[in-house]
């Protein structure tokens, strides 16, 4: 995989990666994504690089996730991922993304949310992808809304990760 925007690439996981990320992941900024940012890393994230790497080679999504790395084409800092992941409960497919702490409120999400929507939609028999998102999340909701996902309900959800039900926003992309 490899998509550029203006000022992205959207590329394959490195097993390099996993060191960015378990940095980012310490702060506790993403820990929406990954509850337990305890761990430091090291054997936790090369399983899981190891097994994104797998899944992506596999690419279906309507089964397994889908995980890319966003990077900053400008200094070739890696600031995130983007992606997507099956949700067996809704038979939907939905976008997932994290960028960094320091790398946020500069419009990388909705660029990488875009640039990955359209690849999706155009490269996969598919003619929507969601996303689910905390009500409280309003940066990520806001870059998905710039993106041009439609909201299309508010509810109480549970998701991977939620010890109970809380208020998520539903969104939409469409060809």
């Amino acid at each position: 995989m490899f998509i550029q925007t203006d000022r992205l690439i959207i590329r394959d996981l490195e097993m390099t990666d996993g060191i960015i990320f378990s940095n980012m992941a310490s702060d506790g900024g993403l820990s929406e994504i990954w509850p337990d940012t305890i761990w430091t890393g090291s054997s936790w994230m090369n399983g899981w690089l190891a097994e994104a790497r797998q899944l992506a080679e596999r690419d279906d999504p309507t089964v397994d996730y889908l995980s890319y790395t966003l990077v900053k084409k400008e200094t070739q800092e890696v600031i995130g991922s983007v992606g997507c992941s099956y949700y067996e409960d809704l038979e939907k497919i939905g976008i997932v993304y994290f960028i960094g702490t320091q790398y946020r409120n500069h419009g990388y999400a909705t660029e990488a949310i875009k640039a990955y929507a359209s690849y999706f939609l155009q490269h996969y028999k598919q003619d929507e992808i969601i996303a689910t998102i905390r009500e409280n999340n309003t940066p990520s909701w806001r870059a998905i809304e710039k993106a041009g996902f439609v909201l299309t309900a508010q509810k109480r959800y549970r998701d991977l990760g939620d010890e109970e039900e809380q208020m998520y926003r539903f969104y939409r992309y469409k060809k």
